[in-house]
C-alpha cells in the first residue's frame, strides 16, 4: 500500500499539532512538527546572546547547528540542538515572540527545509507548519489548511501555556496571535498562505476527533486511489 505525505498548514493555535499527531497515529505514520525546528533554532540563538535582528549571525548559527529531530511519538517530536535536548523549552513566551523573525530568514529556512524534505522522502509522514503544502512538499498527496477564529485560537493557546505552568492575560495572547499572523503572512520568504490545491478546514467549532476523522478519511481515499488526490 502506498505511503503518502500529508501536509497540514495554518496559523498559530489553529489546532495543527494535536491533530497532526493523532492523524499520524491513526495511519501508522510519522509526525513532524516543523515549527518545533524553527523554535529550536530560535532558542539556540537566544541562548547564544545573538540579536534576533542580526540576520547574518542568525543564519550562520543555523547553518552550523547540529539539529536532530525524532519524528515520532504522540508526545511530540524530540528536538536536540548541538546535542542538547530542547524539547521541553521551545514553547516559552520568549521563543514564541521571536520565532517569526528567525523563520523569516532565507538561509535559516533553506537549512530546515532541506532536513524536512529528507525526513519526508519515503512518505508515510504527516508534516505540519506554515509552508508545507506550498514550499516544503508542493507535491504532497493530501494538503490541509487549518484555520480558526482568533478567540478560539487564543483559548487554545492559553490552555497550552497553563499546562506548561505559564500564566498570561487573554488580551496579551490575542495580541501575540494577531502579530504572529501578520508576520507570518507578510514575510518575503515562504509566507503563510493556502496552497491552491489544499482543502481549508475551519476548526473553530470542531472537536479534535472531528478534525482527525476528516483528514484521515481524506487520506484513506487518496491511499485507496493509489496516491492520486
Amino acid at each position: 500500500m502506498k505511503r503518502i505525505t500529508i501536509a497540514i498548514d495554518g496559523p498559530a493555535a489553529s489546532g495543527k499539532s494535536t491533530t497532526a499527531k493523532l492523524v499520524a497515529q491513526r495511519l501508522g505514520y510519522l509526525h513532524l512538527d516543523t515549527g518545533a525546528m524553527y523554535r529550536a533554532i530560535t532558542l539556540g540563538v537566544l541562548r547564544q546572546g545573538i540579536e534576533v535582528t542580526a540576520r547574518e549571525k542568525v543564519e550562520a548559527f543555523a547553518q552550523a547547528a547540529d539539529l536532530f529531530v525524532e519524528a515520532s511519538g504522540l508526545k511530540g517530536n524530540r528536538i536536540l540542538l548541538n546535542g542538547i535536548d530542547l524539547t521541553a523549552e521551545i514553547r516559552s513566551p520568549d521563543v514564541t515572540n521571536n520565532v517569526s523573525t528567525i523563520s523569516s530568514y532565507q538561509a535559516v529556512r533553506a537549512v530546515l527545509v532541506r532536513e524536512q524534505r529528507k525526513l519526508a522522502s519515503e512518505g508515510g509522514i504527516v508534516l505540519e507548519g506554515r509552508d508545507i503544502g506550498t514550499v516544503v512538499l508542493p507535491k504532497a498527496e493530501v494538503k490541509i489548511f487549518m484555520v480558526a477564529a482568533v478567540s478560539e485560537r487564543a483559548r487554545r493557546r492559553k490552555k497550552e501555556l497553563l499546562t506548561a505552568g505559564i500564566e498570561i492575560e487573554d488580551e496579551e495572547i490575542v495580541k501575540e496571535i494577531e502579530e504572529r499572523d501578520r508576520k507570518d503572512s507578510t514575510r518575503e520568504v515562504s509566507p503563510l498562505k493556502m496552497a491552491p490545491d489544499a482543502i481549508k478546514l475551519d476548526t473553530s467549532n470542531l472537536t479534535i476527533e472531528e478534525q482527525v476523522t476528516f483528514i484521515v478519511d481524506r487520506a484513506r481515499k487518496v491511499i485507496d486511489a493509489g496516491g492520486n488526490a
